[in-house]
């Protein structure tokens, strides 16, 4: 790693931990579109820090992607290209939210997803009592005298 990009990741650090990093969600992306091609037609609002393209497991582009910007004001100015074309494409330009803490309550999960709900008009049975007692098993013995039949 070069010290310049280095020094770039740490400026770029620096600005997150102050908020001075501002940040944009685009939807329908072209799938052929790359991150540079993305950057040039956000160049005019600012200075793009980077732009961060999802793909899926198998390496494809989901449709949608991030732009992240040095200032802040640049997402207000991103977001005037609303609906403006890249790849003949209408791209949508959102503020990207940011996670509130504490906002998803937590909800374990259950390891098997019908328990906990009683089953739909079954009739209960009356508790049944095992004849030979609790845990017990039924033994077979061998018969007390010799029979040649069995």
């Amino acid at each position: 790693m070069e010290t310049g990009d280095v020094q770039a990741r740490l400026v770029a650090f620096l600005m997150v931990i102050a908020g001075g990093i501002g940040r944009c969600l685009l939807l329908m992306v072209d799938y052929s579109c790359t991150p540079e091609e993305v950057q040039q037609h956000f160049q005019t609002c600012g200075t793009v820090n980077r732009v961060t393209i999802r793909t899926d497991k198998y390496g494809q582009p989901k449709g949608y992607a991030y732009v992240e910007f040095l200032e802040t004001e640049a997402v207000q100015e991103a977001l005037l290209l609303n609906e403006t074309e890249l790849h003949g494409r209408q791209l949508k330009v959102t503020a990207k939210r940011t996670n509130k803490p504490g906002m998803k309550q937590f909800r374990p999960r259950r390891s098997n997803p019908y328990a906990g709900f009683p089953p739909r008009g079954a009739f209960a049975a009356p508790y049944f009592y095992p004849a030979y007692g609790y845990g017990k098993i039924p033994r077979f013995r061998m018969p007390a005298r010799y029979s040649p039949y069995n």
